[in-house]
């Protein structure tokens, strides 16, 4: 009997419709499993079987929480089974025992591995049936994308290395927030706060980073600063604008950003170059083309989602969960890559019509789609587990579309215009950048002009404007081209051209700009999300920062939502309109903490070492060994400092309650991600 264990029930319905329909026999449903009529059995987990066991399971004197027994590093970790799903354990149970062969189909991410390794490690199977396991990746819930991947089965040994990074965050997370949080505990009741203070790798440098903003707003001064505009004339009377470019010489009127200070400065150049002849000395003039953006992973799709309707990162992935399991119209949503497999490639067609088919708004954009076109998102090797999120080939009827609810019907149409945009040609323009002379002053000003719109008339408007592509930059920053947008006349570098030539060209008029700085904006959805997935700005270690991928990030894909709503249940942060701040209570926690546990240098590291991990470029014990030297250092400071910034303040007010044995959340719960005793993931990790 070949038993396949899926990762949730609604997967394993898949699985077996999938195989019934190879088959072309019937199914039979049972209490926690589907028999088919081959004698194959797929069976689920409900989430994960098993979580770690409290302190108290490896010595019974950590019922107390005491500051001498910390940190608590077990020797050998323990599971116990989850209360809730205990019996759909017992199912496995026996249906492991029966199996000849088993089929691994957990989500295609490294929890997802995880989370099945785990329970055939607790379930004791023979070394001889974990090396024949296979491993079925689905990304798409439909029937056609189920019999492929059926029919595509691969090692589950492959996949070791992303079970054992899986494994290593697990455990650290465990390691890390437990001893933290006790520490702090502990030591706020000294200075008199009244409940459980939650300290976690990810969740405290996000909850820094908001913190450090709404200060570094509150404490922020206010300057005036100027710029100056030329405006350059022809015997035409046509026109175009320069900024001007401060001279080293400026350098003492300037602030750290390049903006000058002294307006008498700004003054002196209007007056100098008003009505004098300038000329331009250089002049470049190139055609270029700009490919259409990646398809959307996760965190991609939940920033600009934030910022086209408002919606935060945990309505995103809610959305797209319902669209994916339910409706089954998107693929995998959990994802991470931005990428396609080539083979993908051959179901454009069927996926473009259905698109056209589901979606009225871009049912003209479907029929003008090439599907022979490949853009540069269909390469296998940015491919791993999981691909970029796309539409699948389901069609529904229109009714069918009008019943999903507003904001599936939003992200559905944000995923399928990022499809369709992979086939359609690169974006055409013309960019002109001009310096010019005036005075002894140097001025520029540059220009773009669109030729070809391509895959930007899916945005549906003339400049073919991305609002991912807007307000880049310090909006303060004195090397910014607002006169970037306007209309060049056709400047020459020929010197004998008397209409546009270098000398052909007179500043008629130099206009003063008086702007003034301002503060850095709140956090909203988009921005908090966009500041955990580009992480490396705000790490303040230079060798760190070096070593940081631009995709090194807070969190994964499948957390980050999670740990922004988990903050706010902690009543660490709130809302203001679409501003995320922080409360009292998370400012005094952060305030409280050392530095190395509110800046995201370490969690940042760490997430750049478990990728290596699962790229087996780094093992177990050499991401665990140095963790653990690092808890001690952070607990020996902690038993030395009395969080005062905590004075004052009433509990949390959150609903947390103290247990003997540890601390829990009401409701929600103080979740913790179970790892396995001796999985296979450990057994590797032994081995490396």
């Amino acid at each position: 009997m070949k038993l396949y264990i899926a990762e949730k029930p609604s997967l394993g319905r898949a699985i077996a419709d999938g195989l019934t329909s190879l088959l072309n026999k019937s199914q039979r449903k049972q209490q926690g499993y589907i028999e088919l009529a081959n004698g194959d059995v797929v069976s689920w987990c409900i989430g994960h079987l098993l979580e770690q066991a409290e302190p108290d399971a490896y010595n019974e004197a950590f019922k107390s929480w005491k500051l001498e027994h910390l940190p608590i590093v077990p020797q050998e970790w323990q599971l116990k089974a989850k209360s809730q799903t205990r019996s759909q354990l017992t199912v496995l149970r026996k249906l492991v025992k029966q199996a000849d062969h088993i089929v691994h189909a957990g989500d295609p991410d490294r929890e997802g591995q995880l989370l099945v390794d785990e329970v055939l490690s607790h379930l004791k199977i023979s070394a001889q049936k974990r090396k024949a396991t296979q491993r079925c990746l689905i990304s798409d819930l439909n029937p056609p994308a189920v019999k492929r991947a059926l029919q595509n089965l691969r090692s589950n040994q492959e996949f070791v290395p992303l079970s054992v990074s899986a494994l290593a965050r697990s455990r650290a997370d465990w390691l890390y927030g437990m001893n933290m949080t006790r520490a702090y505990t502990l030591q706020g009741q000294k200075a008199g706060y009244k409940g459980v203070l939650s300290v976690g790798r990810v969740q405290t440098p996000l909850l820094g980073l908001v913190v450090k903003r709404d200060e570094e707003i509150e404490n922020f001064v206010s300057r005036d600063f100027y710029q100056v505009e030329a405006r350059l004339k022809n015997t035409k009377d046509e026109s175009f604008l320069l900024k001007w470019q401060p001279s080293e010489a400026c350098k003492p009127y300037q602030d750290e950003e390049g903006r000058v200070l002294h307006k008498p400065l700004a003054e002196n150049v209007c007056q100098r170059i008003t009505g004098q002849p300038a000329e331009i000395t250089k002049l470049g003039q190139k055609d270029k083309q700009q490919p259409p953006p990646l398809p959307f992973n996760l965190s991609t799709l939940q920033i600009e989602a934030a910022k086209a309707f408002s919606m935060s990162a945990q309505q995103v992935l809610d959305t797209c969960q319902s669209l994916y399991e339910r409706h089954q119209l998107i693929t995998y949503p959990r994802s991470d890559s931005r990428h396609l497999p080539k083979e993908q490639h051959k179901l454009a067609p069927q996926v473009i019509r259905a698109i056209g088919h589901n979606c009225q708004p871009l049912t003209e954009y479907a029929q003008q789609a090439q599907p022979n076109l490949k853009s540069k998102a269909f390469n296998d090797s940015r491919v791993e587990a999981h691909h970029a999120i796309v539409p699948s080939e389901k069609s529904i009827s229109a009714e069918q579309f009008s019943k999903l609810s507003q904001l599936e019907q939003k992200v559905y149409r944000h995923i399928a215009r990022q499809y369709l945009m992979q086939f359609f040609p690169a974006y055409q323009y013309a960019e002109t950048k001009v310096e010019a002379s005036i005075a002894g002053g140097q001025f520029k000003t540059q220009a773009k002009q669109p030729l070809k719109l391509g895959w930007k008339v899916l945005y549906g408007d003339k400049k073919g404007g991305n609002s991912s592509e807007k307000g880049k930059g310090n909006k303060n920053s004195a090397s910014q081209k607002p006169s970037a947008e306007q209309s060049l006349p056709p400047i020459t570098l020929d010197p004998n051209d008397k209409e546009y030539g270098k000398h052909a060209w007179t500043c008629d008029n130099a206009n003063l700009v008086e702007k003034r700085t301002t503060p850095p904006d709140y956090f909203n959805d988009g921005t908090l999300l966009a500041a955990m997935t580009g992480i490396a700005r705000y790490v303040t270690s230079a060798a760190i920062r070096k070593t940081l991928k631009e995709t090194d990030g807070l969190g994964t894909e499948a957390t980050r939502a999670g740990i922004i709503e988990l903050l706010f249940r902690r009543n660490f942060l709130q809302r203001t309109g679409k501003q995320i701040r922080s409360t009292d209570i998370g400012r005094g926690l952060i305030n409280s903490l050392p530095e190395s546990a509110i800046t995201p240098d370490m969690t940042a590291l760490w997430e750049q070492q478990l990728n290596a991990i699962s790229q087996r470029e780094l093992n177990y014990q050499g991401f665990m060994q140095p963790l653990n030297q690092h808890l001690s250092t952070l607990i020996e400071q902690a038993k030395q400092h009395i969080p005062s910034g905590l004075q004052g303040l009433k509990g949390q007010g959150a609903g947390f309650k103290k247990k003997s044995s540890g601390y829990k959340k009401k409701g929600a719960g103080f979740k913790k991600k179970s790892t396995s005793s001796k999985p296979a993931a450990h057994k590797y990790a032994k081995k490396t």
